[in-house]
């Protein structure tokens, strides 16, 4: 077998300077000197023979193109060296180290709670967190190796991403329980036009609420604007305004107290797909793959879905 030139010290300091974007900042999460670290980024270059780095004094550090290239597989090789290390120390299932997930924000108070409350009890020596946001910061993060694993929606997910599905959810309309439309089983979306609309302006919910009232011809009368789940259902409750929403809490109720109904949308929106996602180039941990037997036991194993070359078009509800 051929001796690696390179070390993980070597690596550790490339991925610091990536990622603060220079010597110094990566000096300074590594509590070693600058010249440590410059001297590391300087043999991993010499050894891989090519630039990675481009160094300007008054504009930090900015990656070549190969520098980007050994960035992505330098993160999975440090990402295994520290799982190699947790794997000697575990005995059984006795699992230890971190385990970070990240939700899209609608998805995180329902699916990403059940999975944490399980997993924990499982597993509890596993050092959990978790990061909530929009699917763009999520997936951000993901495929910058932030996070191990994420709740979202299998929607125009880069390439070099895998998926696990947990389940499928279809958009319904939210109304105020007094509303003169409530005692209605299912609504075409042409009922609502004159009606004040709460939008949840957020992507990707934001993209598929609009495309719902494109292909059924209308154009929704926004009243408010919100990036909040919960604010949304509220103003709802108020008499507000209706919107559209894809995940739902158990009970009918807004914080407030008021109380909401759910109709169907007439023709039934396609369904989408939640699922845990990972970046396909880097190898589940055994703490991820233990989360990932956490969530087939608690909603199937329906089976992982590998990347597609292109992410596709698709639309998705909040």
């Amino acid at each position: 077998m051929r001796t690696v030139g390179f070390t993980l010290r070597q690596l550790t300091s490339f991925v610091a300077v990536a990622e603060l974007g220079s010597i110094t900042g990566a000096a300074q999460r590594l509590r070693v000197s600058p010249s440590a670290v410059s001297g590391a980024v300087d043999e991993l270059e010499r050894v891989l023979r090519t630039q990675l780095t481009v160094r300007r004094r008054a504009h930090g550090v900015t990656l070549t193109r190969s520098g980007e290239d050994v960035l992505r597989h330098a993160r999975s090789l440090l990402h295994e060296a520290e799982d190699l290390e947790l794997r000697a120390q575990d005995s059984g299932d006795n699992l230890h180290g971190p385990l970070m997930l990240g939700s899209y924000l609608t998805l995180a108070p329902t699916v990403l709670a059940e999975l944490l409350a399980a997993y924990t009890e499982e597993h509890p020596d596993v050092d959990l967190d978790f990061f909530s946001g929009s699917q763009t910061a999520v997936l951000e993060r993901l495929t910058r190796g932030e996070l191990d694993l994420a709740v979202v929606y299998d929607v125009a997910l880069p390439a070099g991403i895998s998926t696990h599905r947990l389940y499928s959810a279809v958009p319904h309309v939210v109304l105020p329980a007094d509303h003169s439309l409530a005692a209605a089983e299912c609504l075409p979306l042409e009922r609502l036009a004159g009606e004040p609309f709460i939008l949840l302006d957020l992507p990707p919910s934001r993209e598929n609420t609009m495309a719902l009232f494109a292909a059924a011809g209308v154009t929704p009368h926004v009243r408010f604007r919100t990036t909040d789940y919960e604010i949304t259902r509220s103003l709802v409750g108020r008499g507000l305004g209706y919107s559209v929403l894809v995940q739902h809490p158990e009970g009918d109720l807004t914080w407030g107290g008021r109380s909401l109904v759910l109709r169907r949308i007439d023709p039934t929106p396609r369904p989408v797909d939640v699922c845990l996602a990972w970046d396909s180039g880097v190898r589940p941990s055994r703490r991820a793959e233990a989360m990932l037997e956490t969530a087939r036991t608690l909603h199937g194993a329906a089976g992982p879905r590998q990347p597609e070359a292109a992410a596709g078009d698709e639309s998705i509800g909040a």
